[in-house]
């Protein structure tokens, strides 16, 4: 699992720009883990440099520390990040760390000097010094050696100067080979999580096509439902229709029928000029007059006066 940089976050940046700011005296900062987790927690910030941070590292834990020292040669502010898996770390663990140390250095990041450390020997603060001027583009020791005078002994020197490097050669590259492993376990790892993110990626999108295909399906399945229900109720509304305009065509045709057939049934009438027609003529003969029904009243002549 990668590691966890959130739940802490706010005292694990707080911690780290204290460090790389230069007003204040703090100029170191040491990280490590919640028990087994892998959630990061601060483990203790100083104010007196190497020295007094190499003490606070533990044998039976794997620490990451940032510290702000001075070139020896420029005078300048120089970071040092050591990645610290101490000796009493079991090995399930250390490799389980080992994933962490690229997301550690960018988190922490800025360090002129890394520095991968096991042991005590690894992080004894002269030998820490002494990459540091190397770092900055310059051999701390030459300057050192040579402000001592041209007449020191130099073949004892550079003999025992040259077995300890030996020794420190062969401890170096087991380390390096150990922690470019790590961080190749690290890439690889971080690959694989690319590539199952994008599998993911890829499943959603395809699901979501074939839930936007189906529900397209689905209303066009719907549309064309409803569209033969409505034509089913447009040829039952027709045939009613025309149901109902052949029962009124029988219906005039039936009445017209019995019409005809009462009419058929009636008795014809008589040609013109025959006897109904005479005694209708008789019916309506002129009443005989009758004399002197309104008798006129007799004159009388009055004689003039």
């Amino acid at each position: 699992m990668s590691v966890n940089l959130s739940k802490n976050g706010a005292a694990l940046q707080a911690a780290y720009k204290d460090v790389v700011d230069g007003k204040t005296k703090t100029n170191w900062a040491l990280f490590t883990y919640e028990g087994n987790s892998n959630d990061i927690r601060l483990a203790g910030t100083g104010d007196e440099g190497l020295e007094e941070l190499v003490d606070e590292l533990s044998s039976g834990k794997v620490m990451y520390a940032f510290c702000r020292v001075q070139d020896p040669n420029s005078g300048l502010p120089k970071y040092v990040l050591i990645n610290w898996t101490g000796e009493g770390v079991n090995d399930a663990r250390k490799g389980a760390c080992a994933n962490h140390v690229s997301t550690m250095a960018n988190f922490l990041k800025g360090a002129h000097v890394t520095v991968n450390a096991r042991a005590d020997e690894d992080v004894e603060p002269d030998s820490i010094m002494e990459k540091v001027a190397k770092a900055s583009g310059a051999n701390y020791n030459f300057h050192k050696e040579t402000s001592r005078g041209s007449d020191a002994p130099q073949g004892p020197v550079g003999s025992v100067y040259q077995k300890t490097n030996a020794m420190s050669e062969i401890k170096r590259v087991g380390k390096e080979n150990f922690w470019a492993k790590a961080e190749k376990d690290e890439e690889e790892r971080r690959l694989e999580e690319q590539k199952k993110t994008n599998l993911e990626r890829e499943r959603l999108e395809r699901e979501r096509k074939e839930r936007e295909q189906k529900e397209a399906e689905d209303r066009e399945r719907r549309f064309k439902e409803r569209a033969g229900e409505i034509d089913a109720q447009r040829r039952v509304q027709l045939e009613t229709e025309k149901k109902d305009r052949d029962a009124a065509a029988q219906r005039s045709v039936n009445a017209r029928e019995m019409f005809l057939q009462k009419e058929r049934s009636m008795p014809s009438a008589p040609p013109v000029g025959t006897q109904p027609e005479q005694e209708e003529e008789d019916l309506y003969q002129e009443p005989a007059e009758e004399d002197n029904v309104y008798e006129e009243p007799p004159q009388v002549e009055i004689a003039p006066e």
